[in-house]
């Protein structure tokens, strides 16, 4: 094997190399070492939960602040039974 096949099969070996941890979801830090990101996080999962659950009392809040007073009095006994 003369030089320039070995360079062009430590190439090929380290590009199949990079696309199977793409593949897998391996990740690398700065240190070396490995990752392994499989999924969604859950506290990422909850905080989007959180997230929807506040839009939808600004969502509330927001009608309320522009209806009539008599809306405002049943979306307050509304709000006062779900929680």
């Amino acid at each position: 094997m003369n030089p320039f096949e070995m360079v062009v099969a430590i190439v090929a070996i380290t590009a199949i190399a990079s696309v199977v941890r793409a593949k897998y979801g391996v990740v690398r830090r700065h240190k070396g070492e490995d990752v392994i990101q499989r999924g969604p996080d859950p506290d990422t999962e909850r905080l989007r939960a959180e997230v929807k659950a506040l839009k939808d009392r600004v969502a509330v809040l927001e009608r309320l602040a522009t209806d009539g007073s008599t809306a405002l009095e049943r979306e307050f006994e509304k709000l006062r039974d779900r929680d």
